[in-house]
């Protein structure tokens, strides 16, 4: 059925928002050091995180393992959005004056406008309102049990826990290399607000996080992009409120700014992946259309498991992607790899 199109309004997007600070790198810090299942796919070595947890000191070794039982990690990154912490001192002091279904409610996370109310019953304890939140989330691999405990355990308890896991691994982690990191991150935060005047708000997003395609929601009108060095070289992804966070890996341009030799980690990937035949001609057939990977091994006469490989390879370059258990391009991937090329010729 043809559809006569009688408006002239563009499609909505979103708009940019940077900040960063050194309390999301130690939050991040802990959400990592306590996620063992990736601790082999993070950009430091297994070994620094196994020699940190053995280095910290026994009080804080027991808020890790508090933090890894029950998902805490999520709790402080949820608080931290409140409002900006200039440093820990704020944080604690806003912590303590939450009152305990103000605190639960923060820390449960944010589902989705229609489930607002939900997420409030939920923090003053009431069981219909949790389950109904468990069973919305049920595909998450943590949210269930970690809104069952947020909503049952003791506030006082908890806002201790927080107040003294961000205190101890500060002291103890971030504190030595504060201004080092502060100086990547900054640089980094600089260098995406330069490119905010040059880039559409979707590419700003797709180039900063290395190749997410974001595409405008109707309830979000804000995505907050926040420079991260201690998590590389993954991207985390969450929702707030009206307003999407992409806690991106920072450059490798920004963690060694005196080499402008230097070229981005993800541009390398990219490049990687390219540089090999069967890969080209991958890329090539998808350019066409979307294709299933059947389609795609009948066409290139080659086996399953080596055009599953591949495509695995590819879509780690964030050049390739699932929609509709089909896979496709990225959409406008080579328009902006062009011009990251450029930018890395012209630094």
């Amino acid at each position: 059925m043809d559809v006569l199109q009688l408006t002239s309004r563009e499609r909505e997007s979103y708009e940019i928002q940077l900040t960063y600070s050194i309390l999301w790198e130690c939050a991040l810090g802990i959400a990592a050091i306590t996620n063992t299942r990736l601790l082999d796919t993070l950009e430091k070595p297994k070994e620094y995180w196994i020699q940190t947890r053995e280095s910290v000191s026994a009080e804080l070794s027991e808020e890790l393992d508090y933090v890894e039982q029950n998902n805490t990690w999520k709790a402080l990154l949820q608080i931290l959005h409140q409002q900006e912490f200039s440093n820990l001192d704020v944080f604690q002091q806003y912590v303590q004056h939450l009152t305990d279904t103000e605190l639960k409610f923060i820390c449960l996370p944010f589902i989705g406008n229609p489930y607002q109310a939900d997420r409030e019953q939920a923090a003053q304890g009431e069981e219909k309102a949790i389950k109904e939140l468990m069973r919305i989330t049920a595909n998450n691999p943590f949210f269930p049990s970690y809104i069952e405990f947020i909503s049952s355990c003791e506030a006082e308890p908890l806002k201790k826990h927080l107040i003294k896991v961000m205190n101890s691994w500060y002291q103890e982690i971030v504190r030595k290399s504060e201004q080092e990191t502060k100086v990547i991150l900054e640089k980094d935060y600089q260098s995406k607000k330069e490119k905010q005047q040059k880039m559409s708000s979707e590419e700003l997003v797709q180039w900063a996080t290395g190749g997410v395609t974001y595409t405008p929601e109707p309830s979000v009108h804000t995505v907050l992009l926040i420079p991260q060095y201690i998590y590389r070289p993954w991207n985390i992804e969450a929702d707030m409120e009206g307003t999407k966070v992409f806690y991106y890996p920072v450059s490798n341009e920004s963690v060694s700014p005196s080499d402008r030799y230097m070229p981005d980690y993800f541009l390398v990937q990219k490049y990687k992946a390219l540089g090999d035949e069967v890969r080209l001609k991958m890329v090539k057939m998808l350019s066409e259309h979307p294709r299933t990977l059947q389609d795609m091994t009948e066409k290139l006469d080659i086996g399953k498991s080596t055009i599953h490989h591949h495509l695995k390879i590819l879509r780690a370059a964030k050049l390739v992607e699932i929609i509709d258990s089909k896979y496709c391009l990225k959409n406008n991937v080579f328009t902006l790899l062009a011009k990251e090329f450029d930018w890395y010729l012209e630094k």
